[in-house]
């Protein structure tokens, strides 16, 4: 029987280097080659999972087909590989410890201390095991989170050490990628923090095998060997990953330096058929040589942190090459539309996308942004949040509900057009409680959103616990919002579109969790097409 491979990804000096982006690139030439791979992640924070986080801390949560709420790394591993993760690709020490210490209510040790060690990495080892265990995978890459030297890194680390020694060195590898920073005063790279970084890997009884060096500027012969003289490692397991004007160009950098061959090697696996990656070169060079230019505005209450939006922001930049265009996105605090001239704001955008989000700031700048949409006959997409906005914008100025509202917002608007779900009533703890994952849509085919998917049937994935409420329904299609999506199964409405509009989709769901590099969502593509005309 053949014995799964495992990977591990490290970081030091500093964070936020691209551990996950080195991991899925590294997984896509893998791919490439033949090879079964998945991407997990290991979170060190206590929290369960990112699902009460608030986006400012941590970024987007990413929502998986089974439902999971995950780090935002799992968005970039499914639009590399284009096959979608599970809630067994994130671990985080919260999960870990929770299903320790239940484990220990049980009486399951039989009355031992509960420690760290073991108890602590048996349990991280055998989540990282196990979703090889369910998928029957030739390799796992294992992206650890944090920096090497952090206090809560470390049972993960000594964790990839006790696999290392139970599994042999031939079935797991370790990459650790750094900085060499660039110092202009002196015209130099420096190598001393790798060198510090490393040595913190060693002290923690790992060796790194291969190292993937950050920089910003060409490394030299004289460098790469400095550094495998000093950190231990061979000549060619030191890998250079220069900057790059996309995060798409990197598989095509891996595969220059041969990341994914050296790793096959010292894993004792066949090389397999080299790694041709032409539709994605086809696509990065749309990416990088656009033939026009679109402006569209992300209306949304945490902009001030990019990456609260990443999945929409990789969509884009996945429709627009599709269309052989560059989006222009525009990040807009909705909070700004509540005040001043909201013309002079918004008059340059081609297309308005009115983001997700939760609780009560920052809303009226959302209607308002829906509203100006709508007159003004500027294409629009609602996601999640920007869908109820339409609607409760369309209740107060076209059907005359002065206070319609949602009940998230206002629970006694006398016109609660939007909801909380039946099933979501009663419900106190707020952690995995929502609406979560893949559902089902069924959709009209005169829509627009029939032209983008081009099928009667899909799903997708949802994040939410407040709805369209069905009582007002009628009213609204009378009026010109059609519901053009219904979810077969519950009659929950999915979708709303005003037929008489240039382009206006409101959507529940959330189609950018789904945009891959290979497969582009078709809604994003029709609304970017929509937005150029």
């Amino acid at each position: 029987m053949f014995a799964t491979k495992y990977i591990f990804v490290t970081g030091g000096v500093t964070s936020s280097l691209g551990k996950g982006i080195i991991s899925a690139s590294l997984a896509k030439l893998l791919q490439s080659r033949g090879y079964k791979v998945t991407i997990s992640k290991l979170d060190p924070y206590i929290n369960v999972d990112p699902g009460t986080l608030n986006p400012y801390e941590h970024g987007e949560c990413y929502v998986t087909e089974d439902g999971a709420e995950t780090d935002l790394d799992l968005g970039h591993y499914e639009r590399f590989l284009n096959i979608p993760t599970s809630q067994a690709n994130n671990v985080t020490t919260g999960m870990v410890y929770q299903s320790v210490i239940n484990n220990e209510r049980r009486g399951d040790y039989l009355g031992k201390t509960v420690q760290v060690i073991p108890h602590i990495t048996d349990e991280i080892k055998r989540r990282i095991k196990y979703v090889a265990k369910i998928n029957e995978l030739d390799i796992v890459i294992t992206e650890i989170g944090g920096t090497v030297g952090d206090i809560e890194s470390l049972p993960y680390i000594e964790s990839v050490r006790q696999l290392k020694w139970e599994l042999g060195t031939s079935n797991c590898l370790v990459i650790h990628l750094t900085l060499v920073p660039y110092l202009a005063t002196t015209g130099e790279l420096k190598t001393k923090p790798t060198q510090h970084s490393v040595k913190v890997l060693q002290e923690n009884g790992i060796q790194p095998d291969i190292l993937v060096l950050r920089t910003e500027k060409s490394l030299s012969d004289d460098i790469r060997n400095k550094v495998a003289l000093f950190c231990n490692v061979e000549y060619k397991s030191v890998i250079e990953s220069i900057n790059v004007s996309t995060i798409y160009e990197v598989p095509l950098l891996m595969k220059k330096e041969r990341l994914d061959y050296v790793a096959l090697q010292k894993l004792g696996l066949a090389p397999g058929k080299e790694p041709e990656l032409i539709p994605w070169s086809q696509f990065v060079n749309k990416v990088k040589n656009p033939k026009q230019m679109v402006k569209i505005g992300l209306i949304g209450k945490y902009v001030e942190l990019r990456d609260a939006y990443k999945s929409i922001s990789e969509a884009f930049i996945h429709a627009g090459a599709m269309n052989e265009c560059k989006v222009d996105l525009k990040f807009i605090h909705s909070e700004s539309l509540e005040e001043g001239d909201v013309d002079e704001k918004l008059n340059e955008l081609q297309g308005i996308l009115v983001a997700p989000g939760f609780g009560n700031r920052g809303i009226k700048g959302k209607i308002i942004a829906a509203k100006y949409a709508r007159e003004h006959n500027v294409p629009y997409l609602g996601i999640c949040l920007g869908m109820q906005c339409s609607v409760i914008e369309f209740a107060r100025n076209v059907l005359t509900m002065k206070d319609a509202d949602s009940t998230e917002m206002n629970p006694k608007t006398p016109f609660p057009v939007i909801d909380l779900m039946e099933e979501q009533k009663g419900l106190i703890q707020k952690g995995g409680t929502m609406r979560l994952g893949a559902y089902s849509c069924k959709i009209c085919k005169e829509s627009n959103t029939f032209k983008a998917y081009n099928i009667i049937k899909f799903s997708e994935r949802h994040r939410h616990r407040y709805e369209f409420n069905n009582k007002y329904l009628e009213d609204f299609e009378k009026a010109g919002m059609k519901a053009v999506g219904i979810n077969p199964e519950s009659g929950l409405v999915e979708i709303m579109e005003i037929p008489g509009h240039k382009w206006y989709v409101g959507v529940q769901f959330h189609p950018e969790y789904k945009s891959t590099v290979i497969n582009p969502h078709p809604l994003y593509i029709r609304f970017v097409k929509a937005s150029m005309q």
